[in-house]
């Protein structure tokens, strides 16, 4: 079987339908540049191609899927079954009444989803037809990126993104390194600095990567982003190196190049293969929650059929046990129904009456939603309230299945970086030695000073200032880049006349934020060159020798550097939160400092506190050594370390603070205030650090200053987050008056789902926000998966703007992408697309509130309408001894849902809009009213049903009492009246009760419509307008490719009758009227939140037309008198 899968086009088409089998080897082995062995039984590892795949079908599967996931539809296997029944028996109607629109239906929704599915191919091709430079045959070779095989050497440029998983071969630095951003993969706008290995590292072009002969053994692909373990043997001079492979040697598919000109990268794991891809879920078919209502709605209604057709079969019988009704003298049997089978007779009257009845079940409501969703969605894009001008991008909708569910979202799961913030961090203000400073035009400006200052470059500063933005520019991790640019900007003047622009690239984007505005200040890093640290104080060079660094860790929550100054002093520089600074500072303005934090805080600042502490030549010594010990130790060096670093940093002078603006889009406090009044809780995801993601949570609103914060971080074992989780619980329930907000990292939270789920969802619930930090990809689903299968089954959103966000975006019922900076990846994979987090609001309260109000309706006005029309035929059974005889001409079951009455309900489902966008937006509140499915539960169900059959009964009994008293029945089947010839027999009482029917229910639909436009009117009016003239010339010319025409002139011959045109009118007013007054009465008594808007609403209109009028009124008696007074003037 292996043997015939290596075919190349058989295996293609195996790859399409989706069963090439996964490679079973726990490790693989990647030829550097594909130089396999020689050896004749060498077997190569199949791999898998470089395509990047997020659509649903393929041109081969394509056929079956979809009609696997449409024949899901109960309506539609039902009206296949009915239709292969009709071709199986004999039946009142014929089988293209069933297979005709079954097909159409088919067809419609096929073609639909295709074109949402070949957006989708055509965004992968875009991504899979990239251009991409590899190594072949001793030079680079332009290709596709969807042509990369594992084994492969590719170039990368400075700011392109990794096309496939590389390990790092070298770079344009002579020691191998690069530094890369993965905000698109797991949030982080940090840098992290990657490096080849040392064999490797030399090789830095192409003619020397040709010579290269090493063989990378890995793992398989697995999701983790952190984690990779290989070894990579290289051949020099006849001898095998083995180097070991760690994380730090791999460039992640969607990670982008920075700080180098370029890299050369070998691909190990390659398309779907890739860790990026191995995080996005596999794609699933959605369904709303309105399709599983109607899916409910269809089988109440498919046991109201049965029920139906098995009492008609039952009664038939029941009729037919005297023998004169049994075989009348107008309709002998023939020899062969007399001895036919009575089981196999009443098989096949019950299902020709299932057949006769089969209309109850509505085959085009799923035409007219699918119509509706399609060109529904379309108001998305056009409107341009959610359009972003600087970006020139509108709303874009990716699928159009789930419009309605848009207005049922009880919870939204936001990602952080790129989506509540822009990814930009501004410097505002700092306080140094107790004195609190803003930036003003590039200056220092002492609070309350508001002398004017010229623009330009600092030309002094206090020796505690300098101190202070000394380390700010030395405490760090900051990386430097130099662009080439003409002239002379804020950088090096450099021999040649051309000016160095100094970029920076920070481990966060508070540093850069912080050396940035030092620079501005007037003390700029300038570089690093091996250990010696470069600043500029007021256009003087100095050099600082670095000694040590003290890495951040969350624990400590501050970071150091020790540096040798020009002079020779051994001085320490600290920076960090106050909680981590304060307790250990032994001078320096303390309190004031305090107070000035708080006030940053307070503004929605980042705060980092600053300190130093000199050391004597003895102590240095002596830290020296014992950093030294702790970093060679082999057992517990995080924790001797951390001792270390302990003792280091006390007796500490502090210098200052500053405060860091983590830059917000527009709007987010507002939209979160908004989706919290609307009833909509909001939970933020993000990979990012814990203080981080607390101090963003603070400034876009999700957490109050106000609310107490509860935290879930940093547990090591089951039991310790068990014990955790038990005490926050007692906390809420102690406190239970006041908000509570919840912090949990990623560790603590997969302890937590691990055995402790159902405890920690009772927490969870119970706050009134959750921030969830440092989440893997898979994580974020999982949390959002965690609350969709929940008890109450809400309806989950998710919305995110980078490949981390994905999983979580396709696991949500509904999944938005932010068109931001971090690549299309999320874009590509959602529901919706917006430019901005503000966008949300009117998609949600507005758009999602229409959807939902317009196709609820049009659901249950479906199922009444159907109702009303085929509860008369079953009635009418009783009428003609369960004969079969259809009450309505073939041509009118055909018409009645496909012309006589759709068009109005579409247009309606298109349009209306019950209460004005702008009171939906500023009353969120509103949006509660339909939420939980409210217009689809079983109260409203039950109230259109009965409203359908109450008024289905007086159709047929209304027509029947007020047309049919006093006539004698001929043999052709007409009612003669007395003394006059009046044709009102089968056809005519059908005709009757079809007529009041198509009126009565278009009408209905005229009472639900709130927002009339002139083509609600037209479609409304032109309806019965066009049911009146298809009928007169149905029935008023004889048409010679009808095989009979029942219906000849028995239209015109109806309305002739002033009796039948009172019939109407009576009939059409009482079932009417009674609605009307239920409506006014539940209006007034119980009006809900949405009734009462819609009640202000015309108030409004009322008062603001009468002010009109009055003040129109007001003029022209203005006017009047003005030339009255200017002909007496004249006059005089």
């Amino acid at each position: 079987m292996d043997s015939w899968r290596d075919c190349g086009l058989v295996r293609w088409v195996w790859q399409q339908l989706g069963c090439d089998p996964p490679n079973h080897s726990e490790t693989r082995t990647v030829y550097v540049a594909n130089r396999f062995p020689q050896h004749g039984h060498y077997v190569p590892q199949k791999f898998a191609d470089n395509r990047i795949i997020s659509s649903k079908y393929t041109v081969l599967n394509f056929v079956p899927k979809n009609l696997f996931e449409q024949f899901r539809r109960i309506a539609n296997f039902y009206f296949l079954i009915i239709f292969l029944v009709q071709l199986m028996i004999d039946t009142p109607t014929s089988p293209v009444t069933s297979g005709l629109p079954l097909f159409f239906v088919i067809t419609v929704t096929a073609i639909k989803q295709g074109y949402e599915d070949w957006l989708r191919h055509k965004a992968d091709n875009e991504v899979n037809g990239a251009p991409v430079y590899v190594v072949r045959s001793g030079g680079l070779v332009k290709t596709r990126s969807k042509n990369i095989r594992v084994g492969d050497i590719v170039r990368v440029a400075k700011d392109e993104t990794f096309p496939a998983d590389l390990v790092l071969l070298s770079s344009d630095r002579v020691n191998g390194s690069c530094h890369v951003t993965t905000a698109s993969l797991d949030g982080e706008t940090n840098l992290k600095t990657h490096l080849a290995v040392p064999e490797t590292a030399v090789l830095q072009s192409v003619a020397n990567l040709d010579t290269l002969i090493a063989v990378i053994e890995c793992q398989q692909p697995e999701a983790d982003l952190y984690r990779f373990v290989g070894r990579i043997t290289v051949r020099q001079h006849s001898e095998d190196i083995v180097r070991p492979l760690g994380p730090e040697n791999l460039l992640l598919r969607g990670a982008r190049l920075k700080n180098a000109k370029e890299i050369f990268g070998v691909a190990v794991y390659t398309g779907m293969e890739a860790k990026m891809a191995l995080n996005y879920k596999s794609k699933s078919q959605k369904r709303s929650a309105v399709e599983k209502s109607m899916n409910t709605f269809l089988l109440v209604y498919l046991i109201i059929l049965l029920f139906e057709a098995i009492l008609s079969t039952i009664l038939k019988y029941a009729w037919q046990a005297e023998e004169k009704w049994d075989e009348p003298w107008y309709n002998h049997k023939t020899e062969q129904e007399r001895n036919s089978s009575k089981i196999l007779k009443f098989i096949s009257d019950f299902l020709a009456f299932l057949v006769l009845y089969n209309f109850i079940i509505p085959i085009s409501l799923y035409v007219t939603v699918e119509m509706q969703k399609f060109l529904g969605s379309f108001f998305i894009g056009w409107d341009l309230d959610l359009y972003h001008e600087e970006s020139n991008q509108r709303a874009q909708v990716n699928t159009s299945d789930l419009n309605e569910e848009l207005g049922q979202v009880e919870y939204v799961f936001t990602d952080k970086t790129g989506t509540l913030t822009e990814n930009e961090m501004q410097f505002r203000e700092c306080s140094v030695n107790g004195i609190k400073y803003q930036e003003i035009n590039g200056k220092l400006v002492p609070e309350g000073v508001t002398v004017d200052f010229p623009d330009g470059p600092t030309t002094s500063l206090s020796m505690e200032e300098e101190l202070f933005f000394k380390a700010v520019s030395l405490c760090h991790t900051v990386q430097i880049c130099h662009d080439q640019v003409d002239g002379s900007v804020d950088g090096f003047q450099c021999s040649n006349g051309i000016s160095q622009q100094q970029e920076y690239y920070a481990s966060s984007p508070d540093e850069k934020a912080l050396v940035e505005a030092s620079r501005r200040m007037g003390v700029a890093f300038s570089g690093t060159n091996g250990d010696i640290m470069e600043i500029r104080t007021l256009g003087k060079h100095e050099s600082f020798k670095l000694l040590h660094v003290l890495e951040f860790d969350a624990n400590r929550r501050r970071m150091s550097v020790i540096v040798q100054s020009p002079s020779g002093d051994k001085i320490l520089f600290t920076k960090g939160a106050e909680s981590s600074i304060f307790p250990n500072t032994k001078s320096g303005e303390l309190e004031r400092t305090r107070v000035h934090v708080d006030d940053f805080a307070s503004k929605g600042l980042r705060t980092l506190c600053i300190a130093y502490r000199r050391f004597t030549a003895e102590e240095y010594l002596e830290i020296d050594r014992r950093l030294h010990e702790a970093r060679t130790a082999l057992q517990q060096r995080e924790d001797r370390l951390a001792d270390v670093f302990d003792l280091i940093e006390r007796d500490l002078e502090l210098l200052g603070a500053t405060g860091v603006e983590d830059k917000l889009q527009e709007k987010v406090q507002e939209t979160i205030e908004c989706l919290r009044v609307a009833g909509i809780k909001v939970w933020v995801l993000t990979g990012d650090k814990h203080e981080t993601a607390v101090s963003v949570s603070l400034a876009c609103g999700h957490f109050h200053r106000t609310m107490n914060i509860l935290e879930l971080v940093q547990q090591k074992s089951d039991r310790d987050c068990a014990e955790q989780l038990r005490q926050l619980a007692r906390r809420i329930q102690d406190d239970h008056i006041i908000q509570h907000g919840l912090v949990v990292d990623g560790a603590s939270l997969s302890l937590a789902l691990r055995e402790h789920e159902k405890l920690f969802m009772e927490v969870c619930k119970s706050c009134s926000a959750v921030l969830c930090c440092r989440m893997a990809p898979l994580q974020k689903a999982k949390v959002v998966r965690l609350i969709k299968i929940s008890p109450e089954k809400p309806i989950t959103l998710a919305i995110g703007d980078g490949a981390n966000d994905v999983s979580m975006i396709q696991e949500a019922h509904v999944g938005i992408g932010i068109m931001g900076k971090e690549g299309r990846q999320a874009v590509r994979n959602s529901d919706y697309a917006i430019a901005r987090f503000k966008f949300l609001s009117k998609l949600l309260l507005v758009h999602g509130h229409y959807y939902y109000i317009r196709i609820a309706t049009l659901v249950q006005y479906f199922f009444y309408k159907n109702v009303c029309f085929i509860t008369p035929q079953f009635l009418y059974q009783f009428l003609c001894l369960f004969s079969q005889q259809t009450l309505y001409d073939s041509v009118y079951l055909t018409l009645y849902n496909i012309c006589f009455t759709s068009l109005p309900v579409l247009v309606y489902s298109l349009f209306e809009q019950h209460v004005h966008p702008h009171v939906l937006q500023t009353k969120p509140a509103l949006y509660r009213d339909i939420s939980k499915n409210a217009l689809l539960g079983f109260k409203p169900f039950l109230y259109w049903t009965f409203l359908g059959f109450g008024h289905a009964f007086v159709f047929f009994f209304g027509s029947y009492f007020l047309m049919g008293e006093d006539t004698s029945l001929l043999g052709n089947g007409q009612i003669l009246k007395p003394y006059r010839q009046l044709m009102f027999g089968n056809w005519t009482f059908g005709t009757l009760v079809f007529t009041v029917m198509v009126i009565t229910v278009t009408m209905k639909m005229a009472l639900e419509t709130h927002f009339w436009t002139w083509l609600n009117h037209f479609v409304t009016w032109g309806s019965i307008a066009f049911y009146f003239i298809f009928s007169l010339f149905y029935g008023g010319i004889i048409w010679p490719f009808l095989h009979t025409q029942d219906m000849y002139f028995v239209f015109v011959q109806l309305l002739s009758s002033g009796s039948a045109w009172f019939a109407i009118i009576i009939v059409v007013i009482t079932c009417l009227f009674l609605d009307v007054m239920k409506k006014v009465a539940y209006r007034h008594l119980y009006p809900t939140s949405t009734e009462k808007a819609q009640m202000e609403e015309n108030k409004g209109s009322v008062s603001s037309a009468f002010d009109f009028a009055e003040s129109e009124h007001r003029g022209s008696d203005n006017r009047q008198l003005l030339a009255d007074d200017a002909s007496i003037q004249q006059c005089t």
